[in-house]
């Protein structure tokens, strides 16, 4: 050690004197590990420093036998450290069903956690959980149909006739298309009759765009209206009136809805971090073929009990897939 380990293959002598300087003056710094691990190691004869500090008083050999090891440690720390950080629990995809109009539409998450540090007595993880939605794309008609449909005798008639979700990084586009009819009832001869007051096709267009709550546990989609396409009177509806807005925020919260189920934390991830991740960022992604994904990113703190725990968990659940 000392500057004979810069020179450790260098022949030339090492002053005894100046290693065994520098050693005493480090030993104050590394006192606090001394009694730990002075009963551990007995002074060692080995390496350039050894053989210098060997013609020194025996009092000296007492002193630095103990600090080798401190050395040993204080060296050896950062590595172990590094490899601590770098341990990777890879949790296998969970898959979520959803029951629509007695079709199930089934959400595939999955979620990876990273050691990255330690605050105090705590462990810090970094989540990313990532949910597959092209089940949920092939299904949305079905979703928001029976979500949305409805036949008021005396007021708004509402079909869902095709709906789409693509990724825009990172947002998603919804499109939807519908058949929209408003009826009056007027009474004729003591009688209420219906009448059509308009109706026809439309098609409406709404960018949603992930984002997290104030408390950082919960999806949220920011919606964001986009082309509205309709004639006459219905499109004036759609685009100012109060039918217009209701239908919109029903699309946003039915499909946000579904990504609530599909990125439930306690479905995907073991028990020993449940409770307390805190979610940080979330985005949508185009898995590369116009399928959805659905991307969060955040942070878990546990104590080492509980990643020993998550170990134990993780690895149950790749023995019984």
């Amino acid at each position: 050690m000392c500057h004979a380990e810069a020179r450790w293959n260098d022949p030339t002598p090492v002053s005894p004197a100046g290693c065994t300087g520098v050693l005493l003056e480090f030993m104050d710094l590394c006192s606090p590990f001394l009694p730990l691990i002075s009963f551990v190691l007995g002074f060692t004869h080995s390496g350039v420093c050894a053989r210098a500090v060997s013609r020194d008083a025996s009092t000296s050999r007492k002193r630095l036998g103990p600090l080798a090891l401190a050395l040993v440690f204080v060296i050896g720390a950062s590595p172990l450290d590094a490899a601590v950080q770098n341990v990777v629990f890879k949790i296998p995809p969970v898959k979520i069903p959803l029951d629509v109009k007695d079709q199930r539409i089934t959400i595939t998450a999955s979620a990876i956690l990273t050691i990255s540090s330690k605050d105090r007595n705590l462990t810090i993880l970094n989540l990313q959980l990532t949910g597959d939605l092209s089940d949920l794309q092939r299904n949305l008609t079905g979703l928001l149909s029976s979500q949305m449909d409805k036949d008021d005798r005396c007021g708004d008639r509402v079909t869902i006739q095709n709906a789409t979700l693509k990724p825009v990084d990172p947002a998603s586009i919804a499109l939807v298309q519908l058949h929209v009819e408003r009826w009056a009832c007027v009474k004729l001869l003591g009688k209420q009759a219906a009448k059509r007051v308009l109706g026809g096709d439309a098609q409406i267009q709404i960018k949603l765009t992930p984002a997290i709550d104030k408390d950082s546990t919960e999806l949220q989609l920011v919606p964001e209206v986009g082309e509205i396409q309709a004639d006459g009177s219905l499109g004036e509806l759609l685009r100012s009136g109060a039918l217009g807005d209701a239908l919109r925020e029903k699309i946003r919260s039915s499909i946000l809805s579904a990504l609530h189920k599909g990125t439930n934390l306690g479905a995907t991830l073991p028990p020993a971090v449940q409770g307390y991740v805190t979610i940080q960022n979330a985005e949508f992604k185009d898995a590369g073929d116009g399928s959805l994904l659905v991307v969060l990113q955040g942070e878990a703190r546990i104590t080492q009990e509980q990643v020993k725990l998550l170990s134990d968990q993780v690895k149950e659940r790749l023995a019984s897939r």
